[in-house]
């Protein structure tokens, strides 16, 4: 009157293997559900006592009990529908045992439908490690169709599942996850802006944090919006991460080879922006777009609380978040792209529209950006107004070329061990420098009030630019084009 079924929790973005076991005993008939569930999860005995029901099979009036294993992990949600049914159906003897050879996951209509939970992916790779069928609603399934050595088994409701678990049927046909893709901008649609178009490039080339300030309508959010077009594909490993991440979330993601580009609002929560929530953390904004770009627009908009809480996720690539005893570590090792006008009004410097803010109002609209926060940008460049020669005239280079060049300088970068913005003082002093380079940065400590990070911060500028020239010698050249990207916002 025993069996167990496995299933998956996350913890972060971390995938463990539960096993859910049940027992049928003496007693009065009950369903208890021990293991630290949640009320979605405590909530579960209703709906898999219906589903038994619609599925043709009755219950033995007795006390069934439901242990979530390991009971020290918090476990939440109605994912826990389908493979808790299944063990009691295969303690009660209704099937045989061999149906608990799987990992299962999906959360129970009570006429026995099979509805998407979310962790299909992480499911999945529970299943591949273990050498087991995975058995999962057709949605969450699609997230999981491309990843390599899985027997993944789509299955739309408990008798289908009972079905394909006793190995006599195949469940339904997986197709790719069908999710709205993100509509990204193509370099050649953006019309002057010489100098933002190659800080952009070098932005990409090393993983560079970008801030550009300029006037409504310059083209700000245009730039960014070209930047996943421009970075290379996710390697597969990358790819896992990101799906997983988002798995956690409960988030299909359609392109699994696409840098992921997330763009809050400036109205956003803390939880919604670094992760958190009421009941176990999920993750937020800064690591859905974990391998990809966070572009945060209107930047000046932004609670002076949220943007230094960024300052932690941005520099270590991690965020850990506790919520009522539950601590979860989210990845967040992204490129952080910024626009901000330079004042309320936004015309402040601008050769054709005056500005209407007051000294006072300006100087307060710039203080909501701390100095510790824009030192963490590597690069900042202001946008002038678009000429009316520029607009007429013809388009520039495509993404496609310009993604040719990032992709080949990030290959030198790989050959070293990782992007140009992660390297460390020791890293960038084993580089060649010429004399005329030290010299120029030895310069800008005095004539630009250089921090200590903003002087590694700029040699990592100018190691990507040497890069993208394929030159092995860093010049006063690459550290004069690194300097220029140190403007005030």
């Amino acid at each position: 009157m025993f069996a167990a079924v496995t299933s998956v929790v996350l913890v972060g973005v971390e995938p463990r293997p539960v096993r859910v076991e049940a027992q049928i005993t003496g007693g009065p008939s009950n369903i208890v559900i021990v293991g630290l569930p949640d009320a979605a999860v405590r909530e579960a005995r209703e709906r898999v006592r219906a589903a038994i029901r619609s599925a043709g099979h009755s219950l033995p009036s007795r006390r069934v009990v439901v242990n979530l294993s390991p009971a020290d992990v918090p476990k939440s949600g109605a994912a826990y529908d389908l493979p808790i049914a299944l063990a009691i159906l295969a303690a009660a003897g209704i099937v045989a045992p061999a149906a608990t050879g799987v990992v299962a996951l999906g959360e129970l209509a009570l006429d026995g439908e099979v509805r998407h939970a979310r962790g299909g992916f992480a499911a999945a790779l529970v299943a591949r490690d273990a050498g087991l069928p995975c058995l999962l609603p057709p949605a969450a399934a699609a997230e999981a169709v491309t990843l390599p050595d899985v027997r993944l088994r789509a299955v739309e409701s408990l008798a289908a599942a009972a079905a394909v678990a006793l190995g006599q049927s195949e469940g339904s046909p997986v197709s790719p996850v069908d999710a709205a893709t993100e509509a990204h901008f193509d370099l050649a649609d953006v019309r002057g802006q010489a100098t933002a178009r190659r800080a952009l490039e070098v932005a990409a080339a090393g993983g560079h944090h970008l801030l550009m300030s300029g006037a409504p309508g310059a083209g700000k959010t245009m730039l960014a919006r070209t930047m996943p077009g421009i970075l290379p594909p996710l390697t597969a490993e990358a790819g896992h991460e990101v799906a997983l991440v988002w798995a956690a979330a409960g988030r299909p993601r359609a392109e699994s080879t696409t840098a992921p580009f997330r763009s809050p609002h400036h109205s956003a929560t803390l939880a919604a922006l670094v992760g958190g929530g009421s009941g176990i953390p999920i993750p937020g904004e800064a690591s859905l777009a974990h391998r990809g770009v966070l572009f945060l627009d209107e930047l000046g908009e932004f609670p002076p609380h949220l943007l230094d809480a960024l300052r932690q996720p941005v520099e270590d690539g991690a965020v850990t978040v506790v919520r009522k005893g539950a601590s979860a570590r989210f990845p967040t090792s992204l490129q952080l792209v910024a626009a901000t006008n330079p004042c309320p009004c936004g015309y402040a410097g601008d050769r054709l529209v005056a500005c209407r803010c007051t000294p006072r109002t300006v100087d307060r609209y710039r203080r909501r950006l701390s100095g510790p926060l824009l030192d963490r940008f590597d690069m900042r460049i202001r946008l002038a107004r678009v000429a009316p020669g520029e607009l007429t005239g013809p388009p520039g280079e495509a993404t496609a070329e310009v993604r040719a060049r990032v992709c080949a300088a990030r290959k030198r970068q790989d050959a070293r061990g990782g992007l140009n913005r992660e390297l460390h003082r020791a890293e960038l002093d084993a580089f060649g420098w010429d004399d005329d380079a030290i010299g120029l940065l030895v310069d800008a400590v005095g004539s630009m009030a250089l921090t200590a990070r903003g002087w590694d911060r700029v040699r990592r500028v100018a190691v990507t630019i040497a890069d993208l020239d394929e030159s092995d010698v860093v010049t006063a050249r690459h550290v004069g084009e690194a300097l220029a990207y140190r403007a005030a916002p």
